[in-house]
């Protein structure tokens, strides 16, 4: 059974380098914590609150962070890979550069978010809010963006091959050298009225 730890408040420790497995958190608040190289997997944090906290050069895998509040916390090459982020919060984050790799970020909030650059591949974000978020020249690869909030996001230069682009209102987002795929150009071009001869 994973080690519990529930209500506790965590301030300004030093958690550098620290393997996390299989541990459960719920309800917990992390403020000022020092997660720099930390690991962690198959880990659960259930409606945590994380501010000011480093989760620089983390690796996480297999770990779900569900209905967590994430404030002024940086991501700086931080990697997710296989995890679940379902409707978590990130609210003046510097999330770059940032690899997800699978998982399931669905109705995750990430209104105005810098994600120049960033890696997300084959990772499931149904719902997810990326209202004026700067994807600039990032990949997003085989991406399930069904139902996903994208007015004024930022495409430019981005690799979207693979990803579900059903939502996608090609009239208000940036997409100048945005790459796509021959079927998303298919869609694309129903969104925008046409009719395939």
């Amino acid at each position: 059974m994973p080690e519990l730890t529930e209500d506790v408040t965590f301030r300004n420790e030093d958690w550098y380098g620290e393997e996390l497995t299989d541990r459960h958190f719920v309800g917990c608040e992390f403020f000022g914590v020092d997660l720099t190289e930390a690991v962690s997997r198959g880990s659960v944090f259930t409606g945590c609150t994380f501010g000011n906290v480093a989760f620089n050069a983390s690796r996480h895998v297999d770990s779900a962070f569900t209905r967590c509040v994430f404030r002024r916390c940086n991501f700086f090459e931080a990697e997710f890979t296989g995890c679940k982020l379902v409707g978590s919060t990130f609210s003046e984050c510097d999330l770059r550069p940032l690899t997800v790799d699978g998982g399931d970020w669905s109705f995750v909030a990430l209104p105005g978010a810098d994600l120049r650059g960033v890696r997300l591949t084959g990772v499931r974000m149904r719902e997810v809010d990326l209202t004026r978020a700067n994807l600039t020249s990032a990949t997003v690869t085989g991406v399930d963006l069904s139902g996903a909030q994208l007015t004024n996001v930022r495409l430019g230069g981005a690799d979207l091959r693979g990803s579900d682009l059903t939502a996608l209102d090609p009239t208000v987002v940036e997409r100048a050298g945005a790459v796509i795929d021959v079927e998303q150009a298919v869609v694309v071009a129903q969104l925008l009225g046409f009719r395939i001869g």
